[in-house]
């Protein structure tokens, strides 16, 4: 392996511009186990926006939403609902990691940017990604406040119940038709990432639509960046449902590891969490296909986890249905066992389950 250009110490934050950022951090907090960390809006002399930063794990989701219609937030909502805006990235040096990334091609949509407080500095700059989704550089080296500057720390008014997410494992982006080669093509020149795996439409298809995907990590494999576009099918596939409902590319889902999936799926199942569901005959499939795993059946039908094995070893994984009334924005809950794979020998599967939810909307 070649020398890594763009060095990355990890996922920072994921930033969502929402029609209401109270209500989405309440949410958060009380579905999905999120701890308010930080705000920023009137009270802390920001006159344009509010933010809340919600936290659990290593896992760091903002959520911001305008005072005022004519503004960029307020457009991004209206344009395409609650979703991501950013996905953010720790680099030791925003300075040297964006000169590179320009010198490679990359559009600047914000320059090196540094801001002050009493707990230090944060320096933070912006690239254009697909859509209307961006990758902001952070360094925080020097910073020991709770976010950042301009941020007010939230003191907790009761104690955390989290559900056990851990991190970030993966952020999906889906493209429109033709398009998955360019930003694949991109993350390699641009961000120096190296393809880890491809699936075509021959791997990732029903009766009825199909996707393809390549997934790009970086140098040090912490970010994997799967990106999806439509392919031929008899009807509308689920990326195409999204990039119609979206008007346009974003992040489709956010996967997060877990250490016990099936305390963190009960947990979100009783906080009202809808999860996509398969066909019962899946696990009389599986444990064929996959074998002596250590888990219990029983209790992985029960919740509707699903299981993949590959060379490496196997996980466990388990998707949300949309978090909005948009068909967009989901999420993951990843549990992994040696396996460095996203669970292709269940795509087939979550792929019918999807449809069935298309139909139940008219849109398949």
């Amino acid at each position: 392996m070649g020398e890594d250009f763009f060095p990355i110490k990890g996922y920072d934050h994921v930033e969502f511009y929402v029609g209401n950022a109270k209500q989405a951090a309440h949410f958060y907090d009380k579905t999905f186990g999120f701890t308010p960390l930080a705000k920023r809006g009137l009270e802390t002399g920001c006159r344009d926006r509010a933010s809340y930063v919600m936290q659990q794990g290593n896992v760091r989701f903002v959520f911001t939403s305008a005072y005022a219609p004519d503004h960029e937030v307020t457009r991004h909502c209206a344009l395409h609902g609650d979703g991501v805006k950013a996905m953010a990235l720790t680099v030791a040096n925003v300075e040297t990691a964006l000169k590179e990334a320009r010198t490679r091609g990359a559009t600047v949509l914000k320059e090196t940017t540094p801001e002050e407080d009493e707990h230090g500095t944060v320096v933070t700059a912006e690239i254009k990604y697909a859509g209307d989704t961006v990758f902001r550089l952070v360094e925080r080296g020097n910073y020991r406040g709770a976010f950042a500057p301009g941020f007010q720390e939230i003191e907790a008014q009761r104690d955390a119940s989290p559900v056990g997410l851990a991190s970030i494992d993966h952020i999906v982006t889906n493209v429109y038709l033709g398009e998955m080669d360019f930003w694949a093509d991109w993350y390699a020149k641009v961000l120096g990432f190296t393809n880890l795996a491809h699936f075509t439409d021959k791997d990732i298809s029903t009766e009825y639509s199909a996707l393809m995907s390549k997934v790009m990590e970086n140098g040090t494999g912490k970010c994997k960046f799967p990106i999806n576009e439509p392919a031929e099918g008899k009807k509308k596939s689920q990326i195409d449902e999204y990039l119609d409902y979206y008007n346009g590319p974003g992040v489709q889902h956010v996967a997060m590891t877990t250490g016990n999936i099936y305390d963190t799926v009960t947990e979100l199942r009783s906080r009202d969490i809808d999860f996509l569901r398969v066909p019962d005959t899946y696990y009389d499939y599986m444990r064929e296909r996959v074998g002596d795993v250590d888990e219990d059946w029983n209790r992985l039908q029960e919740l509707g986890i699903l299981v993949d094995k590959d060379d490496d070893g196997y996980l466990l994984q388990i998707f949300t249905a949309p978090v909005q009334d948009r068909p967009t924005l989901f999420y993951e809950v990843i549990e992994r066992h040696g396996s460095r794979g996203f669970g292709i020998g269940n795509f087939k599967a979550l792929f019918v389950s999807i449809e069935r939810e298309q139909a139940l909307r008219g849109n398949l």
